[in-house]
C-alpha cells in the first residue's frame, strides 16, 4: 500500500513538473493569461522578507556602533494602473515587521540593559513604484521597479517623554524613502506569480535624540538612516 501512494504521488509530481516545463521554458509554450496585463487595472497581493539595516553618520571619529540585522516579514496588496504597453504605476501599500540590535561601544555603558538597544519596528509602508516591464518571451517577463515611498513606524515612541536613559530608543514616526529593484513574471495558466527584490534607502534623518547634548546614545550620531532588503512574491 505505501509502495503504492509513493508511486502515484511520484507519477503526479512528474506530470506536475513536464507541465510547468513545458508551460514556462518549452520553446513552443502554451500563452498563458494572455491578454491579463493588457487590463487598464489589476491587484494582487504580496507575502515576503526583509533585512533592515542603518545607516549611521557620526560627528567624530571612533568606534562604529554594531548592528545586528534580522530576518523579518512582509504582507501587503498591489494595484498595477497600466499606463502604457510596458510601463505600469504601482500602489503596494504593505505591513513590515524587523528587528534591529544595537550595540554601543562606549567603555562607559557596561550593562546589558545600557550598551543594547532593541529596535523593533513595525511599519506600514506606502510605495507608490513605476514598473517598466521588457518584452514578455513566451510566459515569462523581467522587470524593473523604482519610487518613492513613505512609512509610518508604530513602534517609533515618537511620542514618548522618556528617553535612553530610562532605555526608550526613540525614531521619528514618519519617514522617506526610494526603491529600486527588479522581478519576473512568471504566467501560469491560473494566476501571475512575481517573484522580486528591492533596495528600500531613507531619506530623511530617524533619530530622535536624547535631552542630555551629552548623551552616549545619541550625542554623537550626525544622522540615521533606514536601509532595507526586500524579497517579496505577489500573486495576481
Amino acid at each position: 500500500m505505501k509502495k503504492t501512494v509513493i508511486l502515484i504521488l511520484f507519477i503526479f509530481t512528474t506530470k506536475g513538473y513536464t507541465q510547468f516545463s513545458k508551460s514556462m521554458f518549452s520553446k513552443d509554450p502554451i500563452i498563458n493569461l494572455e491578454t491579463w496585463q493588457k487590463q487598464r487595472l489589476y491587484f494582487g497581493y504580496y507575502l515576503g522578507f526583509n533585512s533592515y539595516n542603518f545607516k549611521i553618520d557620526y560627528k567624530t571619529v571612533g568606534p562604529d556602533i554594531q548592528i545586528k540585522k534580522t530576518t523579518g516579514f512582509n504582507v501587503g496588496v498591489v494595484a498595477d494602473l497600466r499606463l502604457q504597453e510596458y510601463f505600469n504605476l504601482r500602489f503596494e501599500p504593505g505591513l513590515y515587521y524587523t528587528k534591529r540590535d544595537l550595540y554601543y561601544p562606549n567603555p562607559e555603558l557596561t550593562s546589558k540593559t545600557d550598551y543594547l538597544r532593541e529596535v523593533n519596528s513595525t511599519y506600514i509602508n506606502f510605495p507608490l513604484l513605476l514598473k517598466f516591464s521588457a518584452l514578455r518571451t513566451g510566459n515569462v517577463r523581467p522587470y524593473l521597479v523604482g519610487g518613492m515611498s513613505t512609512t509610518l513606524n508604530l513602534s517609533s515612541n515618537a511620542k514618548s517623554i522618556d528617553d535612553n536613559l530610562e532605555q526608550r530608543f526613540r525614531v521619528k514616526a514618519w519617514t522617506m524613502n526610494y526603491e529600486l529593484g527588479f522581478g519576473i513574471d512568471f504566467f501560469s495558466e491560473y494566476f501571475i506569480f512575481s517573484p522580486s527584490i528591492r533596495g528600500s534607502f531613507g531619506i530623511n534623518d530617524e533619530l530622535i535624540r536624547d535631552k542630555d547634548p551629552n548623551s552616549p546614545w545619541t550625542s554623537n550620531i550626525e544622522s540615521m538612516k533606514s536601509r532595507a532588503i526586500l524579497i517579496n512574491f505577489t500573486f495576481h
